[in-house]
């Protein structure tokens, strides 16, 4: 069996209440659902949330020597955490594909939020579709 981590950061573990006209109605555990039904058989998927960039790193770090793909929102962490950064510049160095992804469009948000520190190490960027996003990355990824 292979295995996608879906991993979140800040804040996303209030989805379906938090900010509702930006981020949708749905929670994690709908996400979940939708991509353990769009995933190709046989794969597994781990979604995690963490409010902690420590936990997060942490996780990147069990990518690299699980040599497991990963589907990355950073959330809050995409603008500043340059720790984050070089965690997910080990995935892609290792040839490990992960897939940086956004359920809003950053770029058509506030002026903060138009620079990710994160997007130059990844494999690839997908913003703006709602929980499509990772849809796409799951696809990007080869498990979808």
């Amino acid at each position: 069996m292979s295995r996608v981590l879906v991993l979140n950061g800040p804040n996303l573990g209030r989805l379906g209440s938090r900010e509702p006209d930006v981020y949708g109605a749905q929670d994690l555990s709908a996400l979940r659902v939708l991509l353990a039904e769009k995933a190709t058989e046989g794969t597994e998927i781990d979604v995690r949330q963490t409010d902690d960039e420590a936990e997060l790193i942490g996780w990147l770090h069990e990518a690299v020597d699980t040599e497991t793909p990963v589907i990355l929102n950073p959330a809050a962490f995409t603008h500043y955490s340059y720790a984050l950064r070089d965690a997910a510049k080990l995935v892609t160095a290792a040839g490990i594909p992960l897939v940086e992804v956004h359920i809003s469009n950053p770029h058509a948000r506030e002026e903060f939020r138009h620079t990710s520190v994160i997007s130059a190490v990844a494999t690839g960027v997908i913003a703006g579709f709602g929980f499509d996003s990772y849809v796409l990355a799951l696809s990007a990824v080869g498990r979808g």
